[in-house]
């Protein structure tokens, strides 16, 4: 009951919940991070969109601004030192085709895509387990590995500061249908959707954290209650798991629709990744 009265109040808790508008996030000195923007056109009941760095406390947030200091450059790195590994019988590898990882700057800002050759949307990893397998001849990597959450780091990490533009129109739109639905229906035993706590009540405590509106500009994201750099599927699972629910796959069609979904809701942000969160 309790949270159903919570849910009743949403459009007036979220606007006046979130947190107050506090410091500006620039990496490094250097690269300047949009953490708040005007809503996209296709989002009904929200009218700014906030990365989670804006609901996280000064310390958590701190470790943002230094390279030095965010704990999920180290992951990236060892992406980096992968992007020139051999990786199959071939000895081609991420730098055969692409001569550096700067190379790819931008990429993760339009993911997921559709695309045209497979005629499905596919998401950063897909597309890196597509070069894997198809141009070096290794075997592909699992969805949610080490390396293949290292190699999303590096091109999240190269893309820093670049404006999240998912397009969500065309072929692609079905499948953003689908992720908006599976965003608004109720899940498991505590009949919770995406919706219930990521635009109802954004900015409200849950236990003793505060909730964000679920933006994944930060992924990879680097947590501090696990110790490990998390893919965006894996936090998908995590939150249905938390309905008490049977969850999707990761890799399934069903969150990547999702991501799909989630990822238009923070057009207009910038790439933050990877990201720290609590």
């Amino acid at each position: 009951m309790l949270f159903r009265t919570m849910t009743a109040m949403a459009l007036v808790l979220g606007a006046t919940t979130a947190q107050a508008e506090g410091p500006e996030l620039v990496i490094n000195g250097e690269i300047p991070i949009t953490t708040r923007a005007p809503a996209p056109e296709h989002m009904e009941y929200v009218r700014e969109v906030m990365s989670g760095w804006e609901f996280r406390s000064p310390e958590t947030q701190a470790f943002e601004a230094d390279d030095f200091e965010n704990p999920g450059m180290i992951f990236a790195e060892d992406g980096r030192t992968a992007f020139s590994q051999p990786l199959g019988d071939t000895d081609q590898s991420c730098a055969s085709c692409h001569e550096s990882p700067e190379t790819l700057a931008g990429a993760r800002a339009v993911y997921p895509k559709w695309d045209p050759e497979r005629e499905e949307v596919q998401t950063i990893e897909m597309q890196i387990n597509e070069c894997i397998t198809e141009r070096a001849g290794a075997e592909a990597w699992g969805y949610t590995s080490q390396p293949m959450t290292n190699m999303s780091a590096l091109l999240a990490s190269v893309s820093r500061g670049m404006p999240v533009n998912v397009a969500i129109d065309g072929p692609a739109h079905d499948t953003w249908l689908q992720g908006k639905e599976i965003y608004y229906t109720r899940y498991g035993q505590l009949e919770l959707s995406c919706a219930n706590c990521h635009e109802d009540n954004y900015g409200n405590m849950i236990r003793a954290d505060h909730l964000s509106q679920g933006q994944i500009n930060g992924f990879p994201t680097y947590r501090l209650k696990n110790a490990k750099l998390n893919s965006v599927h894996d936090r998908f699972k995590g939150c249905v798991r938390d309905t008490r629910a049977e969850t999707f796959s990761p890799g399934s069609p069903e969150f990547i629709a999702l991501e799909l979904y989630v990822a238009s809701r923070g057009n207009g942000l910038s790439v933050e990744g990877p990201a720290v969160r609590n």
